[in-house]
């Protein structure tokens, strides 16, 4: 997290294109304390100073920080949703593979096969990664719609917020590899899978997504005992 007066300037570059250092010190601070932290600035390639003596926000710079809220009293980091991928495979059976975490957080929880979208990834690239990855398989992958999940503690602070997106693999090719550094895998049927201990609130609700031929969106609020 940046000093305040490294917030400070970025807030006052992201609102002008270019400024002098008497503009850029927009609340009079003391000339060897700014000078400290624009340094930083600039040696961390945040920011750029011409050889105008203007100083502007390098192409990093930008992207850094448009990630803060300014609109507030306090400029601070926005925390935003995640943005994710979750895979259900499907066999010829019509039994669909289950995986049960065994990493921190939610360890022990059975669910699907979830991960991060990397930066440049598209879905495609994500879900063939993820399924080959944590269960060494391929297959037709279609994509069925967003499920916007959010998960709180009983006490209803707010643990988790992510946008999912549902694909659905079918047609799958490859031995499964029941078990893999973070978890275990499994294909069960639709009722055995509603059976099971410490499932994933939202299991049932995806196993319908899948079952319908049209794309979804669905959000939803979980409590999680056990996180």
């Amino acid at each position: 997290m940046p000093h305040k007066i490294q917030k400070i300037i970025l807030k006052n570059l992201l609102l002008e294109k270019e400024l002098r250092f008497s503009a850029l010190n927009s609340e009079n601070i003391s000339s060897d304390q700014f000078t400290f932290h624009i340094k930083q600035l600039v040696s961390g390639g945040v920011v750029l100073k011409g050889d105008d003596g203007l100083y502007r926000l390098t192409q990093g710079g930008k992207e850094y920080a448009n990630r803060f809220d300014i609109d507030s009293k306090e400029v601070k980091l926005e925390r935003q949703a995640k943005v994710c991928i979750l895979v259900i495979a499907k066999d010829e059976q019509g039994r669909y593979m289950v995986q049960q975490r065994l990493k921190e957080p939610y360890y022990g929880y059975h669910g699907f096969i979830t991960g991060k979208i990397k930066w440049g990834e598209t879905i495609q690239q994500v879900a063939e990664r993820e399924l080959k990855e944590e269960a060494n398989l391929a297959g037709k992958l279609i994509f069925k719609g967003i499920e916007h999940k959010m998960d709180y503690t009983p006490e209803g602070d707010l643990l988790e917020d992510k946008y999912f997106h549902i694909v659905l693999a079918t047609d799958l090719i490859g031995e499964l590899q029941e078990n893999f550094n973070a978890g275990k895998n499994f294909f069960l049927s639709k009722k055995e899978i509603l059976t099971l201990p410490d499932l994933f609130g939202d299991v049932s609700n995806l196993i319908k997504a899948v079952e319908q031929d049209n794309i979804v969106f669905f959000e939803d609020k979980y409590e999680i005992k056990r996180y």
